[in-house]
């Protein structure tokens, strides 16, 4: 009995000292570790928390094993050694699985969101934070950490997600502002803004940077407000305007400089004051060692000693600023050259860039109009050989869609014009009140259709004649008022001119077209100028159209010398204002009309000669000519058309511009050296290097664009005739 009782004190004894030498080894490895990092030494960080994981694995201690584990892993993440860090978190999960539900588990996943970001493993670190956060909610634990959240917006961008990553940030900016997240806000909007301009919406980017920036001002954070402003140079870049996109790099490297200077002058400072103590020290020492009796003379000879030295330090410390501003000065000039150079080369980029879809989009308008003239023209031949009711529907149908490709087509062109410098503005003698008249009789059916009240206000005070582009004006007009009327119902659509100033034969001139539409949504007020942009895929759907139309407005005033505004609100309607400067004509030439109605009797038994070499279009054309009675021979080539009109008489010659061998425009010129008299008029596909004056130029008449529109066609042939 005496034993039993000796060993069961020996034992308890035992299971006391292994308690507490298990308690005391995990704290002990654990706080080396601390320790250790706290002094820059990770290597050895590492080995300490490894020996506690190994002894929390002899001792059966899961929930710190678990804790050890994680801790591991957190070292390596910060020691770039990402591949050890995801093992090591992978680890501590499977641990953690083992235990019951804990928020730190959320923290795990964070934190391998985080290593999968660094490993550009994208579409990994979006599971784990949406796991982390899933956690979180759970437990009902509020999630306070911004910084989670931006790192899952950061990894959905990085994975080219833009809407997922949007919405994760717009969380942010959403959120009550505090004196805690005004930097989370602030960084949130920066990566808004940024998503932009990888989007290639420049006016959205800036949108978003300059709330950055307001944002910024609260902490005034000099590294933060340097990325915004390269942010807003990339915005600028992207919209052309590489003024401003150099002036916000500039405004750039000026903080970044700011910023290096503060760093330099903190460092100067410490070692300024290290210098200091010890020179004061030695300068001290030397002075005790001079004799007593001459205390006046040391004084003054210390007093002087102390002034000598803080004038020598002032002036090394003088010179090594001079010294270090004059190097990174010289830095940063050569990196603003480089940055300059940089700009330079992207800018030439960009307009080498914009002229090849100029052309390619140029190319391809022109080759579509060929194909598209025939099924406009043999749908114009087919109406008119009185097709069965059961047809008539079907070829309504195709000539609708064939003029709608038609005017696709004619937009594409008249962008790509603007776009490259090809449009010349005209300064002519007009009447602006009858061309505002002509155009709301001209769109009186459509407002009838939609059951809409269609005004026109003109204010008295507006000279009745001007000088200027009649022919753009009324196509940014018809754009603007097409659209009112389009996405109205039951309403009223207003046209207002108003003088706003009249001095030096000078007049401003207001206009304004608002409606009670539809509206147009506020995020989209920024991009419905874009091209092929109509505020959303349902209005598209619902209401039709290219999306091109505003786009074409908003140049076109541009080139006119304006700038056009927008109002809108949704289900109230919309406001397009601008405001033109005309000349003004006290004596006006009025030009005869030429748009009244040919006489179809002119036409026939006329000699037309067509050179064509389209096999379809020759086919089409003679077709339309021979049932007005005209007689018509054809020819498919240059030099057998100008030998043709060299020994027949022709009433009229239809000269096609692209044709094999010689082209139209050089056959004119042969023909025009023995024959003056004869009408020439061209059939063109108008592409982006041509236009109606070069034609003219060559000695032709008059222009007829392909697809041919007949009533046109029939028109100006009978002119000439």
């Amino acid at each position: 009995m005496k034993y039993f009782f000796v060993f069961i004190l020996f034992f308890s004894t035992f299971l006391y000292a292994q308690t507490t030498k298990k308690t005391d080894s995990i704290s002990y490895y654990s706080n080396l570790a601390d320790y250790n990092i706290q002094i820059n030494k990770p290597e050895k960080a590492i080995v300490y928390i490894q020996k506690a994981i190994v002894f929390c694995e002899n001792n059966n201690d899961l929930e710190e094993q678990t804790n050890q584990t994680f801790k591991l892993g957190k070292i390596y993440f910060n020691e770039n050694q990402y591949e050890k860090a995801a093992k090591a978190f992978h680890k501590s999960l499977f641990l953690y699985k083992k235990l019951p539900p804990y928020y730190t588990i959320a923290t795990v996943y964070y934190y391998l969101g985080l290593t999968n970001i660094e490993k550009e493993k994208y579409n990994l670190a979006s599971i784990y934070f949406n796991k982390s956060e899933a956690i979180f909610d759970s437990l009902k634990v509020k999630d306070t950490s911004e910084t989670l959240i931006l790192n899952k917006g950061i990894a959905y961008k990085l994975k080219k997600e833009y809407n997922l990553a949007a919405s994760t940030f717009k969380k942010i900016i959403e959120k009550e502002e505090t004196k805690s997240n005004i930097t989370a806000k602030t960084e949130a909007f920066y990566q808004l803004g940024t998503i932009q301009n990888e989007l290639k919406r420049s006016d959205s980017a800036i949108y978003y940077l300059e709330n950055a920036l307001k944002k910024n001002a609260v902490n005034n954070d000099l590294e933060q407000k340097s990325k915004i402003m390269l942010a807003f140079s990339k915005s600028y870049k992207e919209k052309d305007d590489f003024d401003r996109a150099y002036s916000y790099l500039d405004e750039y490297y000026q903080l970044k400089d700011r910023i290096s200077k503060m760093n330099t002058a903190k460092l100067s400072l410490e070692d300024f004051a290290k210098f200091k103590k010890n020179e004061l020290l030695n300068a001290t020492l030397e002075k005790q060692k001079k004799d007593n009796e001459q205390q006046k003379t040391y004084k003054y000879s210390k007093l002087i000693s102390i002034l000598a030295i803080s004038l020598i330090t002032i002036l090394s410390l003088l010179s090594l600023s001079l010294y270090k501003n004059n190097i990174i000065r010289n830095e940063s000039n050569l990196l603003l050259k480089e940055k300059n150079n940089e700009l330079i080369i992207a800018k030439n980029n960009a307009e080498r860039a914009s002229k090849a879809r100029s052309e390619f989009l140029s190319t391809v308008s022109h080759e579509l109009r060929t194909p598209l003239n025939a099924i406009n023209g043999i749908t114009h031949l087919l109406m008119e050989e009185n097709p069965k009711e059961s047809q008539i529907d079907y070829l309504t149908s195709l000539q609708f869609s064939g003029n709608y490709l038609t005017k696709f087509i004619n937009e594409i062109l008249e962008i790509n014009k603007i776009d490259s410098n090809k449009i010349e503005l005209e300064n002519i003698s007009f009447n602006l009140k009858e061309l505002l008249k002509n155009i709301q009789n001209s769109l009186k059916e459509l407002a009838f259709i939609n059951n809409n009240n269609f005004k026109l206000e003109i204010d008295d005070k507006i000279p009745d004649y001007i000088k200027g582009d009649p022919t753009k004006l009324s196509q940014v007009f018809i754009n603007l008022i097409n659209n009112a009327l389009k996405f109205t119902k039951n309403g009223t659509v207003t046209i207002f001119a108003k003088l706003d100033a009249i001095e030096d034969q000078k007049a401003s001139i207001f206009f304004e077209i608002v409606d009670t539409g539809i509206g147009i949504p506020e995020d989209k007020l920024q991009t419905v100028f874009d091209s092929f942009s109509q505020g959303s895929i349902e209005v598209n759907r619902k209401y039709g159209g290219t999306g091109l139309g505003l786009t074409i407005v908003k140049k076109l005033i541009k080139i006119l010398g304006g700038k056009i505004k927008l109002e809108s609100t949704v289900g109230k309607g919309s406001s397009f204002s601008f405001k033109l400067q005309f000349k003004t004509d006290t004596n006006p030439i009025v030009l005869e009309d030429k748009s009244e109605k040919y006489n179809p009797t002119i036409l026939k038994n006329k000699q037309i000669l067509l050179i064509e070499d389209n096999k379809i279009n020759q086919m089409i054309t003679k077709k339309m000519l021979e049932k007005k009675g005209v007689f018509c021979e054809i020819i498919d080539n240059g030099e057998d058309a100008i030998e043709a009109a060299r020994k027949n008489q022709y009433d009229l010659i239809l000269m096609d511009v692209h044709l094999p061998g010689i082209n139209g425009t050089v056959a004119t010129k042969f023909i025009r050296e023995f024959d003056s008299s004869t009408p020439i008029i061209a059939l063109t596909a108008i592409s982006l290097n041509e236009n109606r004056e070069m034609l003219l130029s060559f000695g032709m008449n008059d222009v007829i664009t392909k697809p041919i529109v007949p009533d046109e066609f029939y028109s100006v042939i009978a002119q000439y005739i």
